[in-house]
Order: C-alpha cells, then sequence, then structure tokens
C-alpha cells in the first residue's frame, strides 16, 4: 500500500480550522482542505493537500492500493514539531488495517516541511518526496500582485518605503543644498530625519504618541480638568526653566572667578523651584478634582499637594543656603517644617480616611439591622 503524506509542519491546518490531526481518508482530507482553503485561502498548505487528494484519485483510478492522510506538527520549533508529526504517523500507520507493506509519498510545500522526511522514514520507507509549487509564484504575475498587496499595506508602507524615499532624496538634496552653498546643512537635516524615523519605528514612539493623542482627544471631550492642569504646568516648568536659567546667569555675573557645579545647581534650583512647586500642585489638584467627579477620591490623595509643598520648602532652603542667601538655622527650620508638613499631612488624611470608613461600616451595619428587624 502506497500512503500519500500531505506534511503541515506548522499545523496551520488545526490553528485555522480546529481539525483533529492526523486527518485519515479521502473524504476527511478533502473537508479539510476545503475547510483550510475557506479560512485562508493564501495558505500554501492548501494546495499540498490538494495535491494529495490529486495523487490519490490517480493511483486509485489505477487499481492500485492507496491511502491519504494529513499529519501536522506545531509552532512551538523544530524538534517539537518534528516529534509532532512522528507521533501522528505512527497514529496513521497502526490505523491501516491491511496486511500489505506500506510505504510513503510525502507531499510538502518547501524545504521547511522536508526537514521531518527523516522522523518519516524511521517508521515507514518513503518512496518519493513531492514538492508543490504553486505556477503563478514562478511569473510576474505574482511578483505584481505581492508587491501591490505589500504597497497596500500601510505598515508596510510606512516601514520601507519612507525610509526608502528619504535615501533617494539625498542626491537631489545635496545638489540644491550645493547651489545655495550650505550642502553640509543640507545632508546633515536629511540624515537627522532618518535617524529620527528609525529610531522612532524600533522604540515604537510612533503608538505611544498615537495613544497619547488619544488619551488627550478622550479627556478632551470628557470635560476632564486633568489635561487643563497639564498644559498649565507645562506652562509653569517652561517658565521655571527661564527663571533658574536667568538666577544662573545673575551668579556668574556676580560671583568672582569660576562657579562651582554645586553653586550652579543651586542658582537653577533656586531661580525656578516656585514655578516647579506650582506645576506639581496644578498637577496634583486636577488629578484630586477628576477623582472627585469620578467619585474614586481617596483621602490619601489629598497628600499629594502637600507633598509637593513641603519637597518644594527643603529644595529652596537647601540651594538659598548654597547661595549663601540664608543661615544654617534658616535651613533647619526649614528642613525641619518641609519635613513635618509632609508627616502632618500624612497622619491626617489617614486617621480621616480609618474614621470615615469606620463610620461608612457602623452605617451599613445599622442598616442591615434595621432590614432584618423590619423582616421580622
Amino acid at each position: 500500500m502506497l500512503l500519500v503524506l500531505c506534511v503541515d509542519l506548522d499545523d496551520d491546518l488545526g490553528r485555522k480550522t480546529g481539525f483533529s490531526t492526523p486527518v485519515i481518508g479521502r473524504e476527511s482530507a478533502e473537508a479539510a482542505a476545503v475547510a483550510l482553503a475557506t479560512a485562508d485561502p493564501e495558505d500554501s498548505d492548501v494546495n499540498v493537500i490538494f495535491q494529495g487528494l490529486h495523487i490519490y484519485d490517480d493511483l486509485d483510478a489505477r487499481d492500485e492500493s492507496v491511502e491519504v492522510a494529513v499529519v501536522t506538527g506545531n509552532d512551538d520549533g523544530d524538534v517539537s514539531a518534528n516529534r509532532e508529526v512522528g507521533d501522528e504517523v505512527d497514529t496513521v500507520l497502526a490505523s491501516l488495517s491491511t496486511a500489505e507493506d506500506v510505504t510513503a509519498l510525502v507531499v510538502t510545500d518547501g524545504a521547511q516541511d522536508e526537514s521531518v522526511i527523516p522522523i518519516i522514514r524511521s517508521r515507514v520507507p518513503i518512496d518519493g518526496v513531492r514538492r508543490v509549487v504553486v505556477r503563478q509564484a514562478q511569473n510576474l504575475e505574482s511578483m505584481y500582485y505581492t508587491i501591490k498587496q505589500v504597497l497596500n499595506d500601510p505598515e508596510t508602507r510606512g516601514t520601507v518605503l519612507i525610509p526608502l524615499g528619504i535615501l533617494l532624496l539625498i542626491y537631489p538634496l545635496a545638489l540644491i543644498g550645493t547651489v545655495l552653498e550650505m550642502p553640509g546643512f543640507v545632508l546633515g537635516t536629511t540624515s537627522a530625519l532618518l535617524g529620527l524615523y528609525l529610531i522612532s519605528r524600533g522604540l515604537g514612539l510612533g503608538d505611544r504618541l498615537d495613544d497619547a493623542v488619544e488619551r488627550a482627544r478622550r479627556s478632551l471631550y470628557a470635560g476632564r480638568t486633568t489635561l487643563l492642569a497639564y498644559v498649565v504646568a507645562a506652562t509653569l516648568l517652561v517658565l521655571g526653566g527661564v527663571s533658574g536659567m536667568n538666577t544662573l546667569e545673575d551668579v556668574q555675573h556676580t560671583t568672582p572667578g569660576e562657579v562651582s557645579v554645586p553653586v550652579m545647581l543651586a542658582a537653577v534650583v533656586y531661580g525656578s523651584i516656585q514655578w516647579l512647586a506650582a506645576a506639581g500642585v496644578t498637577t496634583s489638584l486636577g488629578q484630586i478634582t477628576d477623582e472627585y467627579i469620578a467619585g474614586t477620591l481617596e483621602w490619601r490623595y489629598l497628600n499629594a499637594p502637600f507633598y509637593v509643598l513641603s519637597i518644594a520648602v527643603v529644595l529652596y532652603a537647601v540651594s538659598a543656603f548654597f547661595l549663601d542667601e540664608v543661615g544654617i538655622s534658616y535651613l533647619a527650620a526649614a528642613l525641619t517644617a518641609g519635613t513635618l508638613l509632609g508627616i502632618v499631612s500624612t497622619l491626617t488624611f489617614a486617621v480621616a480616611e480609618s474614621r470615615l470608613s469606620d463610620v461608612g461600616t457602623d452605617d451599613q451595619e445599622t442598616d442591615s439591622e434595621t432590614r432584618q428587624l423590619g423582616r421580622v
């Protein structure tokens, strides 16, 4: 008996159609081929199964003893897939009720599936291997179709065509730069654009930017105050940076000699800390407002503005001390005040949350007892 074995090493049949493998017999194999063709008409394993059916029909018409079966592996890897194919071949051979010697004709769609041939040969003699190649894949029509399908994919267009287009623009831009007597600037700008694009694609910055824009759009339509708070905070951060740089310039002008790195950092912090603190308080208040409107506000969320103020007080005192604006007594008092502010706010809101939760629990118990008494 000749066993026509159709090999699907990565189990496209099982994953895409849910067919239980191995598939034994002509009717079952035809049903599997039709199901796979319906699920994915472009899968090459469809042609493998139909080729096996064609061979079966041709040999059966000659009154030869023949059977057809479809065996699959899995998508976990070559070793695991080969073992799975070997187990299914054993199942097929055990199901053949014949006293004749069985040989196999293996049908595959490429070299990858043919890697399992040694596994099959260890179980049954192989009379031949038939590789299925679709005729259209060998001519220009298939190449045109493939290129057209690739260009219709938006992700592929963005990944391939944009870098290619920038590369093709380098030469004409270089000519323009030569005419304008700025060849270095033009080439540098083009190279920077290409580099930024590749880095953004590699790090997935485009998807993150799209997600951020979508969140901002939803926040705007939902009337969330957090969006406004972020805009105001960003403005305050810019103002803080400008103020810090102005303070640094004043310190450099008024200080004889070279200014040390700690003093430079202290000058930037001293000039910008009030703006940074205002940005932090604005952001935290916006978040607290949205949590309150949504009904998910917890008391410990109210700690955020006080923590920001505590940190601002400490940084302001330390930077002022480095700039000789305050003495050691002021620094000690500011450190103590900042620490106490954070501790007192934490304890206050923790106690308030605990007391209110206990009151809520007592009210629920009272309501439950009232309902029980009403039933009685």
